[in-house]
């Protein structure tokens, strides 16, 4: 019977081919924008790291004194980095499983046996361990020693792309680049690596690409690297020189922790207890309120408000424009429906029951909406293109994941068959007799 039902809603759709045009056109402009918007916002809401995100946690430290009430532009007074002595200090802990500080940095690199001319490739200074923490694998070698990270060495590690543009791709660990005219030997070669949001730096926004250049964090106070990224400070300090930056307030560091387990978290957080107080008698974290702070991968994102109320207001309105368009499809089905007030009287008169006239007109709904849901996807693909090709803010969230892509024909089906249950029900409900006196 499905199978008939089919075949009639077939026929009566490309029997009114300008009404069923106009009804595609409806639900696909609808479909396009609405999964569209929901595509973006889905890309930028993901977990980035699922099967880690509840063990990675970003450390903050309210370090300031009694005379700031709230810095950093948060409400809850932490700053969203912590000094380098801080940073020092903390590394020499082994409660963690892993742990790591870090910066962006920005290297011109060049082959040390080339003539062509350096390029500027965004880099990160951080830990051995910032590779394991977060999922980053390896294509040749590995991390650098852990020794390095105590006693500063020329290494690096380098990502697919740029081990491409330099080389033309394969293992070269071993040879040697120039990082703002040093020569650093290759250690490691990563595979194409891109967490979406880019979760453990979202200083500069939380959708960058991932850097291509990482340097042992042990190296920053031998060559003396200026930060790429935020620099800030609560309080006037004479900075003459990179050793005085070392050793003041300002905050520009990043610092990870990964904790297996509550067990775990409970221990660090004694630690980071001891530590503030150590700080106090030092001198230092003078406020009150002085205390440290753990926010796992969700909850950091949500804390620097990653992805903003403006994105949940933009789908919002994209779905209105699709119930506007599902409101005008009503209107076209219910036209094309009446039309056909007396064939459906004489089927009636021979036997049809009410519930298969409705069956019968739903599939037909449910067709359209299967059709229109497809075309929707295809301009929903061209948008996303556009965007990608003409904002290289949207490379990494004008996309369509396979969840996405599935969604488009359901939402398109539910909605279309949601929207012709009333034109459904009214020629359902045709009185055979009117129809038959007629004839």
């Amino acid at each position: 019977m499905f199978k008939y039902y089919l075949q009639l809603a077939w026929k009566s759709l490309i029997g009114t081919p300008v009404v069923t045009l106009l009804m595609l056109l409806a639900i696909a402009l609808g479909i396009a924008s609405s999964i569209g918007t929901l595509s973006i916002y889905h890309m930028m809401s993901m977990d980035p790291i699922p099967e880690k995100s509840q063990q990675l946690f970003a450390l903050q430290l309210k370090s300031y004194d009694e005379n700031q009430t709230s810095w950093g532009g948060y409400d809850d007074g932490f700053p969203a980095q912590i000094t380098y002595q801080d940073a020092v200090n903390l590394r020499r802990s082994n409660i963690a499983k892993r742990q790591t500080a870090m910066l962006r940095i920005t290297f011109a690199i060049q082959l040390a046996d080339s003539d062509i001319a350096p390029k500027l490739e965004r880099s990160r200074v951080a830990d051995s361990e910032f590779f394991s923490m977060f999922n980053a694998e390896f294509a040749y070698g590995g991390t650098w020693d852990k020794n390095i990270d105590e006693q500063g060495q020329e290494v690096v590690v380098i990502g697919e792309r740029l081990n491409r543009e330099l080389f033309g791709g394969g293992d070269n660990v071993g040879k040697q680049v120039l990082l703002n005219q040093k020569p650093f030997t290759i250690v490691g070669i990563l595979k194409y690596w891109q967490p979406t949001p880019m979760f453990y730096d979202v200083n500069g926004g939380g959708f960058n690409k991932t850097e291509q250049i990482f340097i042992p964090f042990s190296l920053l106070p031998i060559h003396e690297y200026p930060s790429s990224g935020n620099n800030s400070s609560w309080k006037y300090e004479d900075i003459f020189t990179y050793q005085d930056k070392l050793q003041s307030e300002t905050h520009w560091i990043q610092y990870w922790v990964e904790l297996s387990d509550k067990a775990e978290k409970a221990n660090y957080q004694d630690y980071l207890k001891a530590y503030i107080e150590d700080q106090k008698q030092a001198g230092r974290f003078a406020h009150k309120d002085a205390a440290a702070d753990l926010k796992n991968v969700r909850q950091w994102l949500s804390y620097n408000e990653v992805v903003s109320k403006d994105n949940s207001v933009l789908v919002g309105l994209s779905f209105l424009l699709l119930v506007v368009c599902l409101v005008n499809t009503i209107g076209l089905l219910l036209a094309k429906f009446l039309r056909r007030a007396p064939e459906i009287g004489v089927r009636r008169a021979l036997g049809a029951s009410q519930s298969q006239v409705f069956i019968q007109h739903l599939v037909e709904v449910g067709l359209l909406g299967l059709m229109g849901g497809t075309i929707g996807i295809v301009l929903t693909q061209l948008a996303l293109w556009l965007l990608r090709t003409n904002y290289s803010n949207y490379e990494l969230t004008a996309n369509m994941d396979m969840a996405m892509v599935l969604t488009a024909p359901t939402i398109a089906i539910l909605a279309t068959v949601l929207a012709g249950l009333y034109p459904a029900w009214k020629i359902c409900r045709t009185q055979p007799s009117i129809y038959l006196k007629c004839q």
